[in-house]
């Protein structure tokens, strides 16, 4: 198995050809008139599109207070459902849960580097 520092060595590798190729295509796209002309129309349609749901949303004010309600209560759940099964899990336990449906979901782990 590959050493853990080349792995992220290759990957940072990778990274940085994908971050050149694309910059390279946003200046080939620059370049053509045509496409700075449609840009400009998609910035004035989505400028208006923000006015109508800026509109709309106000008529929907109670709603949406309720609609952010229910995100926090979610997120707070999902925290909870992950250290739930998480502590399950250091114990040994088969960490499992069904829906309505009968459907069995298992839980996927993953591991994420973040900068120091």
């Amino acid at each position: 198995m590959a050493n853990l520092q080349e792995i992220f060595n290759r990957i940072q590798s990778i990274k940085q050809k994908q971050k050149e190729i694309k910059s390279a295509y946003r200046e080939a796209l620059s370049g053509q008139s045509e496409y700075k002309e449609v840009v400009d129309k998609l910035n004035t349609l989505r400028a208006r599109k923000k006015q109508i749901e800026t509109l709309t949303r106000q008529e929907f004010s109670g709603e949406f207070t309720k609609l952010d309600d229910l995100k926090i209560d979610l997120a707070s759940d999902m925290e909870l459902l992950t250290d739930a099964a998480l502590t399950k899990m250091m114990k040994g336990e088969t960490v499992e849960v069904e829906d309505q449906y009968h459907n069995t979901y298992q839980p996927e782990w993953n591991v994420k580097f973040k900068k120091t």
